[in-house]
């Protein structure tokens, strides 16, 4: 079966290998360094991204769950616009901005819109508003402070809703594709899902083996979280 990969270049496999070989991954991993320096970036994005992303959404989502403020039903709907909305609707405005502030073609200009996700604050938000208010008002009782009940009640009985967010929101960073291409110029500043589609036919075999090694991460992820994952999601679809 014939696989475009370029202007001239082309490359064929079967459905079964001919001879098994791990040629290829010893090519990618001792002779490619240029695939050591796109996977350590997509770590120090997705991992910075991560951390920024639960350091803002798990307050802002207690927030919106148990406090009554000027204007929360009408930001809590922005919110949920802003989640639905696509990356090609937002990303000129996103674009002037970066560019504005100087640091479009830096790791910045990738990680500063992402770790104001939306979706993060609206999947937190539900596994908090699940929390029964007779419990809080009965840790009020006792004398404990806001801060005291986030941190002692709020996040333990929340952490489906909080590991839920934290699963997805690596695994939609870790395949993105138009925000680095669209605001990275280097190459060397390019994550793992830039650096697969533009390997070109003759080397086709370290593009299987890159494919392989860039989903194991992904993979590992998914399984360790799964039962969070459906917890959360599951949560969310009940008192949606």
């Amino acid at each position: 079966m014939p696989v475009y990969a370029g202007s001239e270049e082309y490359a064929n496999f079967s459905l079964l290998a001919n001879y098994p070989t791990l040629m290829h991954y010893i090519k990618l991993l001792i002779f490619t360094p240029k695939f050591y320096t796109v996977f350590f970036n997509s770590i120090k994005m997705d991992g910075t991204i991560l951390i920024l992303q639960m350091l803002i959404a798990v307050p802002g989502a207690w927030a919106f769950s148990r406090f009554c403020f000027p204007g929360k039903n009408l930001i809590f709907a922005i919110y949920v616009i802003l989640m639905l909305m696509p990356f090609q609707v937002t990303m000129l405005s996103q674009y002037l901005l970066l560019n504005g502030l100087k640091m479009l073609n830096t790791h910045a200009a990738i990680i500063l819109p992402a770790a104001f996700s939306t979706m993060s604050v609206f999947l937190i938000y539900r596994g908090f508003a699940s929390i029964p208010e007779e419990l809080l008002d009965a840790a009020r009782v006792d004398g404990a402070g806001e801060f005291s009940i986030f941190l002692r009640i709020g996040i333990p009985l929340g952490s489906t809703g909080i590991l839920s967010a934290a699963i997805l929101s690596f695994l939609e960073c870790y395949n993105m594709i138009e925000q680095p291409l669209a605001f990275l110029k280097d190459q060397v500043l390019w994550p793992l899902s830039l650096y697969l589609p533009v390997i070109g036919g003759h080397f086709a075999g370290e593009g299987f083996a890159a494919s392989v090694i860039t989903l194991i991460p992904a993979i590992l992820v998914f399984i360790l979280g799964q039962d969070y994952l459906e917890k959360g999601i599951i949560s969310s679809a009940m008192k949606g």
